[in-house]
Order: C-alpha cells, then structure tokens, then sequence
C-alpha cells in the first residue's frame, strides 16, 4: 500500500499544448499569417490582370528583366540549401561550419537585394512608377509637356522671381539683396528662355494633339541631340518605329539648325547639355500604373521580408564571428530557415506570375 501510494506520487507530470518547443510554435503560427498576407496580395493580382483587357505584358514595354528575375529564383534555391546546411552543422555541434553556411546565406541574400535594385533602377529609369505612366495618348503628350517645362526649370525660376518682386513691393528684407537677387533671376531666365524657346513648337504641337508619339520622341531625340551633342539611344525593337523616329528626329535637327543662332548652341552645350537627359520618352502603357503598383508592392513586401531575414541571420553570424554560437542558439538557426524556406517560396510564385505569365 506504502509502495502503491509512493508510486502515484512520482506518476509523471502531464504537459499540455504541442510537443514543440514554443519558439518553433510561434514560427509557424506567424508563418501562417504571412501566407494569408501574400495569399491576398497574390488574389487581388490574379483579379486585376484577367479583369484588365491589354494587360502590359512585352518585357520591352514594362522593362521585365525575366533573366534577372531567374538568376534570384537561383539564388534564393541556394541560399535556402545554405541555411539547411548550417542547420545541420548546428545539430552537429560543428559551430565554424555552421557559421560558414550562415555566412554564405547572408551573402546570397545582399546578392537578392542587389540585382533586385538593378531591376528597381530600371523601373526608376523610365518611369514604370505608380502614378506616374501615360495610359493614353493625351497622358503620354501631357506628360512630355510638363517634364519639358520641369527640365528647362523656367516654371521655378519665375515663380522664384514672382516672390522676389512681391518682397521688394512689400518691402520686406534688405533692398539692395533683393534686387540683386532679381537681376540675377532675371539674367537666368533670358537664358532658360532660349532654351524654352528650343522646344516651344514641340510643346506647341503636344498640347494640339496634332503629332503622333513616335515623332514627338524624334523631336525630342533632336532636342538632347542638340543639347549634349551626341546622338541618344532610341530604345525600340520595331524597324519601322526606328525609322519613323529617325526621320523626325534628321527634320527636327534641320529646323533647329536654323532656328537657332550657332552662339545659342554653344550655350546649350556648354551650360545645358544634360537638360532634357532626364526626360522620358512618351509611351503608352494601358494598365501601366495598376501594374506597376502591384510590382512594387508585392515585390517592395517581399524584399522587406528578405531584409528581416538578412537582420537574423547577421545576429548569428556575429555570433559565429565571436566563438558565441552554441546549442542555445540551435532553435533560433532552425526558426530563421524556416522563414527562409517562407521567402523564399513566397518568390516561386512571385517570379512566374509578375516575369513570365
């Protein structure tokens, strides 16, 4: 009775919850709700495309880099063998190994982020950002209208001048620094108006709506022709667009030429030369911004999530670095592969959907 009674009193303690450690618990339970994030980011996508008849899809229009996009699918597999692999050399109490494998994780993911950024300079580089693409004809002229204006910096120099004029009817500040102030705006704008007055007809035929887009890009391929004094790329894989472009670029040139006095052109190149450098060529992209606001955003959360990531993993490899990586960080490596393998899923079916459908 003695013995049966000391028997129940050692009976073993019954735990409740899952067999896992809470760490690895609370991994999963937060992984789950990042598919149900993704899952409506991906959702929302599929809707918009097959509602949107014309969809952008030519990689030459919305500047897709599907090789890009290939290679980081490529190196995401990699990276999420490495963390595998320095997982396991964790449960083998081989610390430098598993250092070496975190290390090469984190370097594989900065690799992610960098051709990631080349894609985004691309997408910067024409202006593929949300709110800024023409959908229409009359979108694409006006947007010429107002980067031509923008370039020129006429419209700030006025304004600028305007605020002057008023300080000094006003009477407010020093008058010989005001005055001195305008005549020095006054000086720049006779010179921007020259530079105005090299586009004005360009501008003139934009707001008619009496030239096509492909010979509003010869002219302004004349107008940074002009200016920089070499011949831009015209960025187009169709023959016939080129040639349209080309021939109204050789016209634009000739007007020019004579337009404008030969003192002129030494002061565009000489103070000028990158003025319309920065002004894009007019295109129409039909659905451009709801695209290129899908891109960044799926894209844009992703790589965030990929910097988390790259957060953990340089917490270990300091470790690592220190001789401070032992079995207590054994759950955190495994953890931080599981977000990995999450992310790096999460992009298998980012890549197909936004590069290659």
């Amino acid at each position: 009775m003695t013995h049966g009674t000391h028997s129940a009193g050692h009976a073993p303690t019954l735990k409740m919850g899952v067999p896992i450690p809470n760490g690895k618990l609370g991994m999963w339970l937060f992984l789950g709700t990042e598919i149900m994030f993704f899952t409506a980011f991906i959702g929302t996508y599929i809707v918009l495309r097959w509602g949107s008849p014309g969809w952008p899809t030519d990689p030459n229009v919305t500047h897709i880099r599907v090789a890009l996009g290939a290679i980081n699918t490529f190196v995401l597999i990699c990276s999420s063998v490495s963390v595998v692999l320095a997982h396991e050399a964790m449960s083998l109490r081989n610390y430098q190994k598993a250092t070496k494998f975190l290390g090469l994780t984190l370097a594989l993911a900065c690799l992610f982020l960098g051709i990631k950024s080349i894609e985004y300079a691309g997408k910067f580089q024409h202006d593929i950002l949300p709110g800024h693409v023409a959908e229409s004809q009359e979108a694409a002229r006006d947007k010429l209208v107002r980067e031509l204006d923008a370039a020129s910096g006429g419209l700030t120099l006025r304004a600028e001048l305007e605020k002057v004029k008023s300080a000094l009817a006003l009477g407010q500040g020093k008058k010989s620094e005001l005055e001195g102030q305008q005549k020095a705006l006054t000086e720049k704008l006779a010179a921007v108006g020259r530079v105005e007055a090299a586009y004005a007809p360009l501008k003139e035929q934009l707001r008619a709506g009496n030239i096509t887009l492909l010979e509003s890009r010869g002219k302004l391929a004349a107008l940074k022709e002009l200016f920089s004094g070499r011949p831009p790329e015209i960025e187009t894989h169709d023959e016939r667009e080129k040639s349209v472009i080309e021939d109204a670029k050789q016209k634009e040139l000739a007007a020019l030429e004579q337009r404008i006095s030969k003192e002129d052109r030494r002061l565009f190149s000489e103070q000028y030369s990158n003025t319309f450098n920065g002004v894009h060529d007019p295109h129409v992209i039909v659905y451009g911004n709801t695209f290129a606001s899908i891109y960044f955003t799926m894209t844009g959360f992703h790589a965030i999530h990929v910097l988390v990531g790259m957060l953990m993993f340089g917490m270990l490899l300091y470790r690592g670095v220190t001789n401070t990586l032992g079995p207590d960080q054994e759950l955190f490596v495994e953890n931080a592969g599981l977000y990995w393998h999450f992310v790096d899923l999460v992009w298998i079916f980012l890549f197909p959907l936004l590069y290659i459908i």
